[in-house]
């Protein structure tokens, strides 16, 4: 059996008199892919923002390789540790890299943070090979590169660390299809080379279906329905989950009853 990476055990965050995440519980495999997946709401985005770090849940446990993230980093070391556990890739490159730095640059200074006093330049050649930018791309700033290259620069940045699990929050909803395709062939190439798991947060079911092994269906901050990613969207077992399918646009789609089997449900 696959060694557990990371395991998320009864997670609960509310806000106010919202619960946005409601008992959640998962487990993800080195080496493997798991789908979260649900609309807008759901809670799937703040389930990843508590994993990374970037939320506090009211209750539950996340652990990575056996190690708990469970409240506060204590210092600066324990900080930077748990960043290169589980690194995160976003919906916009653009946002989430530095305007005036170059590609060489974003990577210098990851690899400085992470392991200073370390000569950094082949590790950098590495990166963008790995991504398949190549050297030529190291002295671009981010407004010269496209949205697809752009994206590989963030994917690189994370990779950078050698994380455990790697989180991409929709983060090829903003590209064009034929890049969305190029983008997780990539990805697929990557999770063969070195072993790192992922956690795909999107409500694109197509996305789900192509780069992951096991998925989980959210709704109002709960769990409904999860188990192995053709099982689940092939035959789904909860109203809700037949609902997302139903909603992917195609020959004959009805919008109107859509919308009243969600006002059903």
């Amino acid at each position: 059996m696959p060694e557990t990476v990371l395991e998320v055990t009864g997670l609960r965050r509310t806000f106010g008199s919202v619960r946005a995440v409601d008992d959640v519980s998962f487990t993800l495999a080195a080496g493997g892919s798991l789908g979260i997946v649900g609309e807008s709401g759901s809670g799937k985005t703040t389930t990843a923002r508590i994993i990374v770090g970037l939320e506090q849940a009211d209750e539950g446990a996340v652990l990575v390789r056996g190690r708990s993230r469970t409240g506060r980093a204590r210092g600066r070391t324990e900080r930077l540790e748990r960043a290169r556990e589980v690194q995160m890739v976003f919906q916009d490159p653009y946002l989430s890299l530095d305007p005036r730095t170059s590609v060489e640059a974003v990577l210098r200074e990851t690899l400085r943070l992470h392991f200073p006093g370390a000569d950094h330049a082949a590790r950098i050649r590495e990166l963008l090979d790995q991504v398949g930018l190549g050297t030529r791309a190291a002295d671009a700033l981010p407004r010269q590169l496209s949205g697809g290259q752009r994206q590989r620069v963030a994917i690189a940045r994370a990779l950078a660390v050698q994380p455990a699990v790697l989180v991409l929050d929709e983060a090829v909803a903003a590209l064009d299809v034929s890049v969305q395709a190029q983008v997780l062939n990539l990805l697929a190439d990557i999770r063969e080379q070195t072993g790192v798991g992922y956690l795909f947060i999107t409500h694109d079911l197509g996305v789900v279906r192509c780069v992951t092994d096991e998925v989980v269906v959210m709704r109002h901050g709960a769990i409904v329905e999860s188990g192995p990613t053709a099982e689940v969207l092939d035959s789904p077992q909860h109203a809700y989950t037949r609902l997302l399918l139903e909603s992917v646009p195609r020959p004959g789609w009805d919008p109107d009853r859509i919308a009243a089997a969600r006002r059903a449900l």
